[in-house]
């Protein structure tokens, strides 16, 4: 799982390649379509699906003489699993902070009416 989340990621650090990853969340494309925006040539980007398609990213397939490139979405969960466990764990300790900040603020209260009280007397 750990080499398959890296390739994923090494394979969305590409701008070009992650842009990809969003049009094809849209609807699946031709090599030609996915080319368009871009000023790179059709083997560009033919190795840019070539990353993409071996970090499971997306596959090809064949309809007729089209041979659309399709998002693979699966692989979104695995990736969205490895975010949800530290996004969580970060959480966690952002609670315990918010909780020690709390004491210690309720104990600065209580000792300043504790030292007011004393000046009263």
């Amino acid at each position: 799982m750990e080499d398959r989340l890296n390739r994923v990621f090494s394979a969305l650090a590409d701008p070009i390649r992650r842009d990809m990853v969003a049009r094809l969340a849209a609807d699946d494309a031709t090599v030609n379509e996915l080319a368009e925006p871009y000023d790179v040539s059709l083997q560009a980007v033919s190795k840019h699906l070539k990353v993409l398609e071996e970090a499971g990213l997306v596959s090809r397939s064949r309809q007729a003489q089209r041979r659309p490139v399709h998002l693979e979405a699966e692989v979104f969960d695995l990736m969205t699993a490895w975010i949800e466990r530290y996004r969580r764990q970060a959480e966690e300790r952002y609670r315990r902070l918010d909780a020690l900040l709390a004491a210690m603020d309720e104990s600065s209260n209580s000792r300043s009416a504790t030292d007011q009280e004393r000046g009263a007397s």
